[in-house]
């Protein structure tokens, strides 16, 4: 999987010495607002006590510095859920563009960013898509215990909200307006060859789950490794994230700290639930409401074509798929992605009109979207 990665970081290393490309890194952190927005801090408590950490985006105080009146019917809430070895800050983009716009939740999954770390199984067992359905629940209690639901999720974030329909079938249909699954997937996962030649999916599909369970075991030794190879990582990064090449370096670079922050043990706790991930019997509890599908043409983590089976599985969404974009299109295209974020929002009525995108709503450009089937 290195190898492309590889390629492109010696011609890197011919051209541009390593302390260049340090400051460079450095430059870039300091330079970028990426994943600097905050709302109001909240924790909540998973079933099994772990620590979940959200974030609140209310609406503005009207004219007079007045809150919406308690009797007033409670507005709409979006929930935002981001995916594997992310953070709710992968957000950003359209964070900054629905700021005033609608009320927001974003969240950390257990072991990822501000939220606490799940306690380790005695028995082995990896975490399970069900229970990330069980950790958004409660995420919902708590910062969102009454209103419509609006329910937004990248890739793992999408199969963390279809767990959460499979296990509470009442609570989407009696609160949940909209659905947006952007780079995710109902299944069949394991048949995924992240643009590698069949010999070579065979191989990672073997050794992989393997490999990265004794990684997990030889965690600050594996660390101190990712640091040292931090050039080879962050091609790596580059070619799965993005699908174009003019991504913004200071967009690239967060990425790249995004999923640095992730531990090894944890990216081998979270691997396996995606192996043996279906959830197509649980899109039917969003066949009668709005639902928004995202995709990237480019994307070798989530290919459209999962997108796709999603879309025949609920004939009433609508699909769009980006040309030339990558697993992380909220970040590469964010412009397109909260166009159809608030065209989503307008068709559940939690906004009356497509909210118009700030400042932030640019990473790259000349890129747009192709209609899928149904948009």
């Amino acid at each position: 999987m290195a190898a492309g990665a590889a390629a492109g970081v010696a011609v890197e290393r011919i051209t541009v010495g390593r302390g260049i490309r340090m400051r460079a890194r450095l430059a870039l952190d300091a330079a970028g607002d990426y994943g600097s927005l905050r709302g109001t801090q909240g924790t909540c408590r998973a079933e099994d006590s772990t620590e979940l950490y959200y974030e609140v985006d209310e609406l503005p105080e009207d004219a007079a510095g007045r809150r919406p009146r308690r009797e007033a019917a409670p507005p709409a809430t979006v929930v935002f859920c981001h995916g594997y070895c992310l953070g709710q800050d992968s957000w950003h983009f359209q964070r900054a563009a629905l700021r005033g716009v609608v009320r927001s939740v974003y969240w950390d999954q257990r072991s990822h960013g501000r939220s606490a770390r799940g306690p380790v199984r005695a028995d082995g067992e990896p975490v399970t898509i069900d229970q990330l359905g069980r950790d958004l629940k409660a995420v919902i209690d708590a910062a969102a215990p009454e209103g419509p639901l609006i329910l937004v999720g990248h890739s793992m974030g999408g199969m963390t909200i279809m767990g959460l329909a499979d296990q509470f079938p009442d609570l989407v249909r009696e609160r949940v307006t909209g659905v947006a699954l952007i780079g995710t997937s109902s299944g069949r996962l394991g048949e995924v060859t992240y643009g590698l030649p069949s010999v070579g999916t065979v191989a990672v599909r073997r050794l992989l789950p393997g490999v990265l369970k004794a990684l997990g075991s030889q965690v600050e030794l594996v660390e101190k490794g990712r640091r040292a190879t931090a050039d080879l990582f962050a091609g790596m990064i580059k070619m799965y994230s993005f699908g174009s090449r003019d991504v913004d370096p200071g967009v690239a670079r967060f990425a790249e700290r995004l999923i640095e922050a992730t531990p090894i043990d944890v990216v081998a706790e979270f691997y396996p639930a995606f192996q043996t991930h279906d959830k197509t019997a649980a899109l039917q509890r969003f066949a009668d409401i709005p639902v928004t599908v995202v995709a990237g043409a480019s994307d070798m983590i989530t290919p459209a074509g999962h997108s796709q089976a999603i879309k025949d599985l609920l004939p009433g969404a609508e699909l769009t798929v980006l040309e030339s974009a990558g697993h992380l299109m909220m970040l590469e295209q964010p412009e397109a992605v909260t166009r159809l974020l608030t065209e989503l929002l307008a068709r559940a009525g939690a906004v009356p009109a497509p909210a118009n995108v700030g400042r932030h709503g640019r990473s790259t450009a000349g890129n747009a979207a192709r209609p899928g089937t149904g948009r």
